[in-house]
């Protein structure tokens, strides 16, 4: 089973609802480095806004999100530790600098302060806020990066 780890650079917390950017951008590349090979979910931040971030996935118990990561400009952080253990992930962002935010379609569970919630079902019926999370397909990769940029950035990456 694979787990959250949020290094010491960052903090899991949420400000107040951010008004929805008009066009978003996330690619996912999948790791190829010079040094040894790792295996983990790592999400960067090429934006010149501090975002906040949380991840829904589904493990062996069920679905679960969890939240939040705070992530300076152009930083980037491993949100899952070692060989991922599905396809598809699910992501929620907030751009804490200028407002709005990175969402979908898939509706998962959230709340304003640092959580993990099981369970995608009644949300508001069990105490917690619901958002639209985008869909990250890995393609069945080990490691992958995802890669949150600027609305009106022309150069996107592209997957190696």
């Amino acid at each position: 089973m694979s787990t959250i780890v949020a290094s010491s650079s960052s903090t899991k917390r949420r400000v107040p609802a951010a008004q929805p950017l008009a066009l978003v951008t996330a690619l996912g590349l999948a790791l190829f480095g010079a040094g040894p090979a790792r295996a983990d979910l790592r999400l960067c931040n090429q934006t010149g806004s501090k975002v906040g971030i949380s991840l829904g996935y589904r493990d062996p118990q069920g679905w679960v999100t969890e939240g939040w990561w705070d992530l300076a400009p152009k930083a980037c952080e491993t949100l899952l530790k070692g060989a991922l253990a599905a396809r598809f992930y699910y992501v929620f962002a907030v751009d804490y600098t200028r407002g709005g935010e990175w969402s979908g379609r898939s509706l998962m569970c959230t709340r304003d302060s640092e959580y993990t919630i099981r369970g995608t079902e009644d949300c508001l019926a069990r105490g917690y806020d619901r958002n639209g999370f985008f869909e990250v397909d890995t393609g069945e990769q080990k490691s992958w990066t995802i890669q949150l940029t600027d609305p009106n950035r022309a150069d996107t990456p592209s997957k190696p």
